[in-house]
């Protein structure tokens, strides 16, 4: 992922007495960037994802006393992001007593409409089929593709195993393809 040394200075500085400001400055500085936009791709809304993004850093500052370094830095935070944003669209569904394809619809009229996204046509096809995938297949598709992560970062961060998360891939890329095919 290129950021193990970079996660490794900020392990020093969180282990290091007065320098745990100075650490998480350095996390949410590092990680802002991808954070929103792994966020934004499982939430689509912009406002949305800059709600969720804060809550996560919330967390993770919250967190930080008792990371353990049981996994990598980064794991860890995207874990926390990807759950949050999980959690975030559960309560949404909730709140509007939402099923997951409505949820899903609302998410693809979301980024038509939104003047945040600057994708053309082909991106928004793409968005629209990846949004077609349940839940788990997209968010596996979102992090190997566009986060370019390698299949043992991802089973890290969901707690699934490398061969699941091959399989929904493969499968995604699948009906990705065929979404795309068809329309």
């Amino acid at each position: 992922m290129g950021t193990k040394l970079k996660d490794q200075d900020i392990l020093i500085l969180l282990r290091t007495k007065g320098s745990v400001i100075h650490a998480f400055n350095l996390i949410v500085e590092l990680y802002k960037e991808r954070l929103y936009y792994h966020i934004r791709r499982i939430l689509i809304d912009h406002n949305d994802s800059d709600d969720v993004l804060q809550n996560t850093f919330v967390k993770i500052w919250k967190g930080l006393p008792g990371f353990r370094e049981e996994s990598l830095l980064y794991t860890w935070i995207y874990r926390i992001a990807t759950n949050e944003a999980l959690n975030f669209l559960k309560q949404k569904r909730k709140r509007y007593f939402l099923l997951i394809s409505n949820v899903e619809k609302q998410l693809s009229e979301t980024l038509v409409s939104d003047v945040y996204f600057s994708g053309d046509e082909l991106q928004i096809k793409l968005q629209k089929a990846v949004l077609t995938l349940p839940e788990k297949q997209r968010i596996i598709f979102n992090m190997k593709y566009f986060d370019a992560m390698k299949y043992d970062e991802i089973s890290g961060i969901l707690g699934i195993t490398v061969g699941g998360i091959k399989a929904s891939f493969y499968h995604a890329v699948k009906k990705i393809e065929k979404y795309l095919s068809e329309n």
